[in-house]
């Protein structure tokens, strides 16, 4: 099997990001849907309002970026 180069397209070509570089923005988006909820839960067992607003923001965040990457891989 002899493989043609000029019909070989590269990702730099296509301007899609590397696989690696997808898991990691994947993984910082996890990490921030796991901060908000945490921050959340630890406010609401404070009584702190505030932050758990916070936390429910950060949480949300998160969840919108992991979405924004599954939505261009």
């Amino acid at each position: 099997m002899i493989i043609d180069k000029k019909k070989i397209t590269t990702q730099d070509e296509l301007d899609e990001p590397a696989p690696i570089e997808q898991a990691d923005a994947r993984a910082k988006a996890k990490m921030k849907q796991l901060q908000g909820k945490a921050k959340r839960d630890v406010a609401e067992g404070l009584q702190n309002k505030r932050l758990a607003k916070d936390g429910e923001k950060l949480r949300r965040e998160g969840k919108r970026n992991s979405k924004t990457i599954d939505k261009s891989s």
